[in-house]
């Protein structure tokens, strides 16, 4: 199975600096261009000409070379140790408008989706919100669109995404609870809190766990 990486700022060997650790492992270990030959099935005349720079080096040989001078294909192509492989990913739905009363996640609230990386995602059921207007700048950016773990409540000072249930779209808010009532505050001084009430009674739909957003 093919295997994808995530790579940072390191930069993996050139096809010509592939070669020339291939050559001095080689030296190294005393294994000679016949040899070579022998254990990757190779002829003699390709390997020379590799070796001579008359030819570029194919890294669809490379596990080949690998075996025969007992490295692995990630140490001939100077992968970083801290490289970490992605084993699969998962589409996490990004939601637009929500219809009250209907889940969460169904079809008509979802705008599109994000791919992330399985291995990086915290457990639970998971989607993504776009933060709207500047209520919650500094810590969240107007247009980022801000990963939600679906849950019916949150600890005060966390953020989360709420519904106001006499409106159709989900905002980001701090929350505070204050007897039977539930506070909703921006982190923008600008901007007023919301008060839960009878008449204006709200859902909350989860906790926000860390955005993302264009530079």
């Amino acid at each position: 199975m093919k295997s994808n990486y995530c790579l940072g700022g390191d930069q993996m060997r050139t096809n010509t600096e592939v070669i020339e650790l291939i050559i001095k492992l080689a030296q190294e270990q005393g294994v000679s261009i016949s040899e070579l030959a022998r254990r990757t099935g190779m002829a003699k005349s390709a390997i020379s000409k590799y070796f001579s720079k008359a030819r570029e080096f194919p890294l669809n040989r490379l596990n080949q070379f690998a075996k025969a001078l007992k490295v692995t294909p990630e140490e001939l192509l100077g992968v970083p140790q801290n490289l970490q492989p992605v084993t699969g990913t998962v589409k996490i739905p990004v939601l637009g408008v929500i219809a009250c009363g209907d889940p969460i996640t169904a079809e008509e609230n979802i705008d599109g989706y994000i791919e992330e990386p399985k291995d990086d995602l915290p457990a639970g059921q998971l989607f993504y919100l776009k933060a709207k207007g500047r209520s919650m700048t500094p810590t969240i950016p107007d247009g980022a669109k801000v990963l939600i773990r679906q849950q019916p409540d949150v600890e005060d000072g966390e953020i989360a995404a709420v519904l106001l249930t006499n409106e159709n779209e989900a905002t980001l808010k701090r929350i505070k609870h204050s007897k039977d009532l539930i506070l909703l505050l921006p982190d923008n001084p600008e901007y007023q809190p919301i008060v839960s009430s009878k008449e204006n009674p709200i859902q909350i739909l989860g906790k926000a766990l860390r955005y993302v957003s264009q530079l």
